[in-house]
């Protein structure tokens, strides 16, 4: 009877609607910000493929990160433009459920690969003559994979007991994705059980991945300071620069979201935190490392050089 009520269930996704004369600038916006993701994600894949000289573990890690970019962006940003230039937002409790199901998968994954990334600059300056060694290509496929299988383990697991709960009809979801506060607060049982598993988990996650990277640091910033050489200090801090910045915005805004316990009393105050986590992120990341790395940009130069050439001839 449950399996049955839920197959007949669909979820209507308010989104921006409250603002009616915004939703062709925000469409725009959005479609811009999506192209460049998809532009800049894929683009950061294939530079790292083609250039011998990115063929190391921490390359290796940006283009899995830039993967999960794009997919996440993927997951989210297409239904998001439709919502804005259709009057029916209604989504299928079945596609509802998916779209919730994978944005858990990469954004655990994620979070992790910015805690391997981290470690990896741990070894790169703490142990340079080691590096190589090290950060094995089996160890790189090792953190790689792990990251994935526990962004999967951790998204069935969410899911599974998401699919506890009953939901009756037709629901309003006061956001523009299916996500887990918003799916819980329409259903139709006590989400008491899935609520918690998610707040546990997502509180592990969270810890954990940023002990990771506060331990790195800390070993790397008293490694640097150690350094006699000022230039040697700067080109140690300038390889991490990029890495921070993604790290303090995805961290500092799933923080926001998720540990101010206030944060949540305002709806669109969550939406446009969503839309920065969910949209924008993906779209910063690749030019956060494009724009600080001299490899990716002589790269980027050498790529329109070449097509240019190719036009003139």
């Amino acid at each position: 009877n449950q399996e049955n009520k839920s197959a007949e269930t669909t979820f209507i996704l308010l989104g921006f609607s409250e603002y009616p004369e915004l939703q062709m600038p925000l469409f725009l916006i959005f479609l811009t910000i999506y192209t460049v993701t998809v532009l800049g994600n894929l683009g950061m894949i294939r530079i790292i493929q083609i250039n011998p000289k990115l063929h190391t573990p921490m390359y290796y890690f940006l283009s899995h990160l830039s993967f999960v970019d794009f997919c996440y962006s993927t997951v989210v940003t297409p239904k998001l433009l439709e919502n804005l230039v259709v009057e029916d937002r209604t989504i299928s409790f079945t596609g509802c459920i998916m779209q919730f199901f994978f944005a858990c998968v990469f954004v655990v994954t994620e979070t992790f690969m910015l805690a391997v990334m981290a470690y990896d600059r741990f070894v790169a300056i703490c142990n340079p003559l080691l590096y190589m060694i090290v950060m094995s290509q089996k160890l790189c496929s090792l953190l790689v994979g792990t990251s994935y299988f526990w962004g999967i383990a951790c998204s069935l697991t969410y899911t599974y007991f998401l699919l506890t709960l009953s939901f009756c009809g037709t629901n309003f979801i006061n956001n523009f994705v299916c996500e887990h506060a918003a799916i819980v607060s329409v259903s139709c049982s006590d989400p008491y059980l899935s609520q918690k598993i998610i707040l546990v988990s997502a509180t592990f996650n969270e810890i954990s991945s940023l002990m990771i990277i506060l331990t790195s640091y800390v070993f790397i910033f008293v490694t640097v300071m150690r350094m006699t050489s000022t230039g040697g200090r700067h080109r140690a801090f300038s390889t991490c620069a990029s890495h921070l910045t993604a790290i303090t915005i995805f961290h500092g805004t799933i923080l926001f979201l998720y540990c101010v316990p206030d944060s949540k009393s305002s709806w669109l105050m969550v939406k446009v935190a969503s839309v920065f986590y969910t949209v924008v992120i993906p779209m910063l990341n690749p030019l956060i490392y494009s724009l600080r790395n001299k490899d990716v940009k002589e790269t980027v130069k050498k790529l329109i050089n070449v097509k240019l050439f190719c036009d003139t001839m």
